[in-house]
């Protein structure tokens, strides 16, 4: 029972975490980029993923005026930032841990400006999840990881066959670091309304939203602050041209075992101890005490450096094996020396 109750604390200091993002600007190319087309959401907080709002976020079934035209088999980005506005490239498009898959999806509908995403079909054509992985260290490398280090872009092509017409975009982040609990994956979506040219005559089958997800599903249940090779990225199958997706199983991406990829949030070692406890922290530093006290938790992490982003500390409670928590800021903590 004491190690269900320092989940439970556990799991609501990390869910505070403020990291949120949206996905903003659509590059039609490799040279210009819009926000004119996107249907933007009203913040930056996730959706559950058995929200009304799953489709397009919240207010998302209600469009904007002007539509992107690309054609089919274009390659195109769509790109993600914290703050409305925010471009710049120091500060990562989905911080604070917030790791997980990428997913792009495309829906067929009679006029993107004013269709609701709430009653298309969606068919998957894109996506990205873990990359690669070293469960020894249980460093992990996830297409979150990718999209921030190219400044919040994500490249992929619309499918060549599909029928010309109009088509909203949903691009999605599923952001894992309290989906150990259910319902606790975040889900960070935006929709973007397409014309596309030059297409063809196949249809492929499609998944709605809310619904093509479960708070069961492999990828959606998922304990980050395990050793793991493998991860099982939620939804229909990739839509291949000349071929119908199917609905009912999900695509696992075996990462690569290279340990030369390390994430650029993390500062310091990852050597780990039968008793650990993983902390991250957000803040640029904080000051090095000889003992920390974590409010809320009753045990102590014994620092030896400045915190900022991932450590691994010894503990002094001997029940704990492996836990994590977030440090956002000084009123997270309290010194004890």
């Amino acid at each position: 029972m004491k190690l269900t109750s320092t989940l439970a604390a556990l799991a609501g200091l990390i869910a505070t975490a403020n990291a949120h993002a949206t996905f903003q600007y659509f590059w039609p190319d490799d040279t210009s980029s819009t926000n004119t087309c996107v249907r933007a959401p009203p913040t930056n907080s996730p959706v559950g993923t058995v929200d009304a709002a799953m489709s397009c976020n919240v207010n998302g079934d209600t469009g904007v005026s002007s539509k992107c035209t690309v054609a089919a088999g274009q390659t195109v980005s769509v790109e993600m930032h914290q703050q409305p506005g925010d471009r710049t490239c120091t500060t990562e498009a989905i911080g604070g841990n917030h790791d997980g898959p990428v997913i792009i999806y495309l829906a067929k509908v009679g006029d993107s400006s004013t269709a609701a995403g709430s009653t298309a079909s969606w068919f998957k054509i894109w996506q990205n999840g873990l990359v690669t992985a070293d469960a020894t260290t249980q460093t992990y490398y996830w297409a979150t990881d990718a999209m921030n280090d190219n400044c919040g872009k994500v490249t992929f092509t619309i499918p060549t066959g599909i029928p010309s017409g109009d088509y909203l975009l949903r691009a999605e982040v599923i952001a894992l670091h309290v989906a150990f609990g259910s319902g606790g994956a975040q889900h960070y979506m935006s929709c973007y309304q397409l014309t596309v040219t030059g297409g063809g005559s196949s249809s492929p089958a499609g998944v709605a939203f809310p619904g093509a997800y479960s708070l069961t599903d492999p990828g959606i249940l998922f304990n980050l602050y395990t050793s793991f090779t493998t991860y099982t990225i939620p939804g229909p199958t990739v839509y291949t041209p000349g071929s119908s997706p199917t609905t009912t199983t999900s695509s696992t991406s075996k990462a690569s075992s290279s340990t030369t990829t390390t994430k650029t949030s993390s500062t310091s070692t990852t050597t780990t101890t039968s008793n650990a406890l993983r902390v991250l922290a957000l803040t640029p530093t904080l000051s090095t005490p000889s003992e920390w006290r974590l409010k809320g938790l009753g045990f102590f992490a014994r620092l030896s450096e400045s915190m900022k982003g991932e450590q691994h500390f010894e503990v002094s409670d001997p029940t704990l094996k492996s836990h994590s928590v977030c440090i956002r800021n000084m009123a997270d903590a309290e010194t004890l020396g």
